[in-house]
């Protein structure tokens, strides 16, 4: 982007996401979908006393220390920030769940278990912030036991947006949202199946009774105080030009989505196919579940392509 282009930055100056901004409150958060979200996943996947139950990345292990409270379950983490995994660590010992609620560091493409040991496997939101959705898909596949319950609670987009944009938006996020249908034929082509979709951003259901936004708000989650401390401990890190760049950035990309709303955030819930059986591809949907999930209908023109959005100068 050239230096003179309208929000442009120096090639040198790192940039936080909104992500890495949410991460550094002092405050834990449940993901978007908060708790009512959490009881939805333990109903849909049967969660029950005894269970292994994987959740990745676990951040500050909110939904984890919530399913080994309710619910009685092994919990294990994985997450890929030193920092983040540090400040769980110190909670949870706070917390006296430090030997019920086991988080560790690793990769989301490379998990540090063997194959088929958990019987529920979570993929919250940043999965997708340093590897690819298809090596993350592989991987969260891989440690599910045969026959045990995978879901992914993502945010997606809405509408066709094109290639340069979507780039530019994933970056700024801090994760790398897909179409839900791109979900589905990652999940199927890595073994599970009998796959069940929700949309959590739109409609209010008697499970949800608020409408939830698809992903952390920085301006409205926060108070004046917490933002404050938040950008302090923002600028040590990547300095005042960074962190002012990324605001300026998450004003217009906060117009951008709720004006065009083009992210949303589903839940998609699959099976792993057991060993030795035949594949069998069925797709539900729940009470707010999306009905062509992202692909067009059979004889329905194709969406135009989100590609005139005024999003960070011309090149952007």
């Amino acid at each position: 982007m050239p230096a003179d282009t309208p929000g442009a930055v120096r090639a040198d100056v790192e940039i936080p996401s909104m992500l890495d901004l949410v991460h550094l409150s002092r405050r834990p958060l449940f993901p978007p979908g908060g708790i009512d979200l959490c009881r939805q996943i333990a109903l849909l996947t049967g969660m029950k006393e005894g269970d292994e139950v994987l959740v990745i990345p676990s951040g500050l292990a909110v939904t984890l220390e919530h399913f080994v409270r309710e619910y009685d379950v092994h919990g294990s983490g994985v997450e890929d920030d030193p920092t983040l995994l540090d400040r769980a660590e110190d909670r949870l010992r706070a917390l006296g769940m430090l030997e019920r609620v086991h988080v560790q560091p690793g990769e989301m493409d490379a998990l540090p278990f063997r194959d088929g040991i958990f019987d529920i496997v979570i993929a919250e939101l940043g999965l997708t912030a340093h590897v690819s959705p298809e090596n993350a898909v592989s991987e969260i596949v891989r440690v599910a036991k045969p026959g045990a319950s995978v879901v992914l609670v993502q945010p997606v987009w809405k509408a066709p947006v094109d290639t340069v944009r979507r780039e530019i938006l994933s970056e700024h996020l801090g994760c790398r949202p897909l179409m839900v249908v791109e979900w589905k034929r990652l999940l199927l082509g890595a073994g599970v199946q009998r796959l069940h979709t929700e949309n959590w951003s739109d409609e209010e259901t008697a499970f949800r009774p608020q409408i939830t936004k698809p992903f952390p708000d920085f301006a409205e989650l926060f108070t004046f105080g917490e933002k404050l401390g938040i950008l302090r401990r923002a600028w040590r890190r990547w300095g005042w030009v960074g962190v002012w760049t990324a605001l300026a950035r998450q004003r217009e990309v906060h117009k951008l989505l709720t004006q065009e709303r083009i992210l949303g955030l589903d839940l998609v819930k699959g099976l792993k196919q057991m060993e030795g059986q035949t594949a069998m591809v069925g797709v539900s949907g729940g009470a707010s579940a999306s009905a062509s999930d992202g692909a067009p209908e059979d004889g329905a023109p194709e969406e135009k392509q989100v590609t005139d959005l005024p999003l960070f100068g011309d090149n952007g």
